[in-house]
């Protein structure tokens, strides 16, 4: 792999523009990138500035690197339009980065002599450079279809200081959905916390409300998120762990008469909580309603 590859972004999108500026960073110029929207050419003129931008098909025709960053649903459909106007030059190093798709995605531009890669980043995105930052402690899902494809992919993961991590072409979709499961149910998770507490705290007043309630839970999730990446299972507490059905019952209740559907978020997630933590049958019967039958 030559030391520097002029690298094309499509697009520059929150993801884009962040492992773009990971690559200029690591010596390979970001030349070229696609933007649309009103945010994508802000973050393209200010993050990436000595990119050209341009349609995609012409992103690609300068790339020796073409960094592949658009939502799941617009991947295929991509793959196969640059195949078919011949935007992709033999040799080329197509890599995505979407989770759930390994390299069968890119087998147009495969057939048409691009070595093609899977580069996922397992990290959150939030559309600022600290973006970029996060990038050198993140691991990377990586695919590719041979020796040749996994050298280049790793290389170039090490490179903006990450991790590759191997994941085979027919694991892809479990890949992605733990990670989505463990990233995008705890925001859910978190803000349904938050709003229990703030109906909780009626003695705050209304403007303090909200950022009284994470600071009261911020430090609670960090340390629970510490201890069970340290600890697994066993760091569970709480009434479940306990295997206090009367608590369970009264959260149950309080949180119905806030929010329904708030309720039934916790009673699943205490449900699952309980089979894992081997939970008596009384708790079974207050989390699938059985209780006083």
């Amino acid at each position: 792999m030559p030391a520097r590859l002029a690298v094309g972004v499509i697009s520059a999108g929150r993801v884009g523009t962040a492992l773009g500026e990971a690559l200029a960073a690591a010596g390979h110029p970001v030349v070229a990138c696609s933007a649309v929207s009103d945010a994508s050419v802000g973050r393209a003129t200010t993050r990436l500035p000595d990119a050209a931008i341009l349609p995609p098909p012409e992103v690609a025709e300068r790339s020796e690197l073409l960094v592949l960053a658009v939502p799941d649903t617009e991947l295929p459909g991509l793959a196969r339009g640059l195949a078919a106007c011949g935007a992709v030059r033999p040799g080329t190093i197509v890599a995505h980065t979407s989770g759930t798709y390994g390299i069968a995605v890119l087998e147009p531009l495969a057939a048409a002599g691009a070595l093609a890669l899977a580069l996922h980043p397992a990290m959150t995105f939030l559309g600022s450079t600290e973006d970029t930052e996060r990038l050198r402690s993140a691991c990377f899902g990586v695919t590719a279809a041979d020796a040749t494809g996994s050298a280049v992919a790793q290389a170039l993961v090490l490179e903006i200081g990450a991790e590759p991590v191997a994941v085979p072409e027919h694991d892809r979709a479990l890949y992605h959905a733990a990670l989505a499961h463990g990233a995008n149910h705890l925001v859910t998770l978190v803000v349904d916390a938050v709003a229990a507490l703030e109906a909780a705290l009626d003695d705050v007043p209304g403007p303090e409300r909200r950022a009284t309630a994470q600071r009261m839970v911020a430090p609670l999730l960090s340390a629970a998120l510490d201890n069970v990446l340290r600890r697994g299972q066993s760091a569970l507490t709480g009434p479940v762990a306990r295997d206090d059905a009367a608590t369970v019952a009264r959260h149950l209740d309080a949180l119905s008469a806030v929010d329904p559907d708030l309720a039934t978020g916790y009673r699943a997630l205490a449900r699952r909580t309980a089979q894992q933590s081997g939970a008596s049958v009384p708790m079974f019967d207050v989390l699938d309603g059985r209780q006083g039958q």
